[in-house]
């Protein structure tokens, strides 16, 4: 096992933090795992924030080939870390191995992935108008555009991905895919794998010759070094993944700077998922299965867990709501990642289930161990007339195995409650035929508030690819446009600039007439890898 110190990563060194000493407790075992992890100071926060400004002049120029080496190290070096890593992130956070050796591929994987997306380099969106100096009235001047690198970035880890969306998550590969520095700010649940990956990442700056200041990493509470990182200066963007008191807090810090800067927040989603009557006659039984393997997946502790499940009342409903109550019933007992989502999720459960109209449909009877950070599967029923009634039933997210079915009594009132939705991440719709004019219906209101559509299928599963979109309107997200999985996440942490008559000499690779680094590029109103 590799010996763990606890300390900061601050511009290439290893540092003691000034902070109060807190050891993070097993979900498997309950007891403290050693060592304990140093809070960094406010003082170490300036320092962090510090050492990115003074990395991101040269780190931003860095050539595609030279970032792309960067992050292809960055995936040897995790891998380097071996079986160690995993049974780390499973002492930390309780969940199964096999599931962590997944999340290590994907995490690689998607770290390969940007480095193909800048050696290939298109996705610098570069737009060239020639000058028209004989036109009139006025002639044209030479305008070539670009995307260049936003500034130093912080990431704050996220609970439920302790590699993939954490350390050397999607945020902080995107980030630096992009040429910005990322101080990241460790999650509590999981410091040691924190340390563990940030470990990797200054192996790969040296190995790269890059700036130190590159990558840095504290721990803290987000109240306190969290919101201070936001507040400082050098800071230009945010990418945040978890709860929606939290992402508010971030979104208005930033937004308060005498600077503002962009939140990139993915804070709650309900997921609903649209069961519509044909399908559930021709298999309702095999849809009951398949959504309660994506509710109880992971202990239900997926940003794309189905939390809303909508359909019309009638017999097909009544006996896939019959056979969901069976399953959730014989449902087995899941570790949750620790003991506040433990508490949280009963919390939030509690608070839907008292709802007015809000029913008990089921929970499991199978026995938890109190020694381990377990939770059980449950699940709720309300009618249609009772859920317009109550917005709240609409609002609140149970992080955890739950799920709330909401029975309609016509298509009219299930699109009166889709209308109702807030945004989301995910919306799915389950359809055989024969319901037409209500499915065509539904996924335009469903298009409207949701970052992603699936049919006939769940949404917990994010494909890292080009075409993947995860995000979607508030409070999914913070900003509806841009997504945290796939290549266009890059985009987030870039900002376009527009060189009028500069010399060639001056201009960058992409923007040349020769198109030296031969990408697709807008040149007068047309895609070309051409030269002129």
């Amino acid at each position: 096992m590799i010996n763990l110190h606890g300390k900061l990563l601050i511009g290439g060194a290893w540092l003691q933090g000034s902070g109060q000493n807190t050891f993070v407790i097993s979900p498997l075992t309950q007891e403290p795992l050693e060592p304990g992890f140093h809070q960094a100071s406010m003082e170490q926060t300036r320092l962090a924030a510090q050492a990115a400004a003074d990395a991101f002049p040269d780190y931003a120029q860095t050539s595609p080939e030279q970032r792309a080496a960067f992050l292809e190290s960055i995936a040897l070096k995790i891998e380097a870390l071996g079986e160690d890593l995993l049974l780390r992130a499973n002492q930390e956070t309780g969940l199964p191995l096999p599931r962590l050796t997944g999340e290590r591929a994907r995490t690689c994987g998607q770290l390969r992935l940007f480095a193909e997306v800048v050696r290939e380099g298109s996705w610098v969106d570069a737009r060239i108008d020639t000058a028209l100096p004989d036109r009139t009235p006025l002639p044209r001047p030479d305008l070539r555009r670009m995307l260049i690198p936003l500034g130093p970035v912080v990431v704050f880890g996220s609970s439920n991905f302790p590699l993939a969306f954490s350390v050397a998550g999607g945020d902080t590969a995107s980030a630096l895919a992009a040429g910005n520095p990322v101080i990241v700010k460790a999650h509590s649940g999981h410091p040691g794998t924190s340390e563990m990956i940030a470990s990797a990442i200054l192996a790969a700056i040296q190995e790269c010759g890059l700036p130190s200041g590159v990558f840095s990493m504290l721990h803290g509470r987000g109240q306190t070094i969290g919101l201070e990182l936001v507040r400082q200066p050098a800071i230009k963007a945010v990418g945040f993944t978890g709860s929606h008191t939290a992402g508010r807090a971030l979104c208005d810090a930033a937004a308060s700077r005498p600077d503002p800067i962009p939140v990139f927040a993915e804070m709650a989603s309900l997921n609903p998922v649209f069961a519509l009557p044909r399908l559930l006659e021709e298999r309702g039984s095999a849809f009951a299965k398949g959504l309660f393997d994506s509710v109880t997946l992971g202990g239900g502790q997926f940003c794309t867990k189905p939390g809303l499940i909508l359909g019309i009342e009638g017999p097909a409903w009544k006996n896939m709501v019959e056979e969901f109550r069976r399953l959730v019933a014989q449902g087995s007992a899941t570790t949750m990642l620790n003991a506040g989502i433990l508490e949280s999720y009963k919390n939030a459960k509690a608070t839907l289930c008292s709802r007015n109209g809000v029913h008990i449909l089921a929970e499991s009877t199978r026995a938890s161990d109190s020694s381990k950070t377990e939770s059980l599967p449950a699940a709720g029923l309300i009618s249609g007339d009772e859920f317009l009634a109550d917005p709240a039933c609409g609002e609140i997210e149970v992080f955890g195995p739950f799920c709330l079915f909401v029975a309609a009594k016509s298509d009219v009132q299930l699109l009166e409650i889709s209308a109702h939705l807030g945004g989301q991440l995910t919306a799915t719709i389950h359809y055989s035929g024969g319901d037409d004019v209500l499915v065509k219906s539904l996924l335009h209101s469903a298009t409207q508030r949701s970052g992603r559509i699936v049919f006939n299928g769940f949404p917990t599963g994010v494909e890292v690819c080009p075409s993947m979109h995860h995000g979607g309107p508030y409070p999914a997200t913070s900003d509806t446009r841009f997504t945290s999985v796939g290549t266009a996440a890059m985009l987030r942490f870039a900002r376009p600039v527009c060189l009028q008559n500069v010399p060639e000499t001056l201009l960058p690779e992409e923007l040349r007439s020769g198109n030296p680094r031969h990408i697709m590029r807008l040149v007068n109103n047309e895609l070309t890898r051409k030269a002129w």
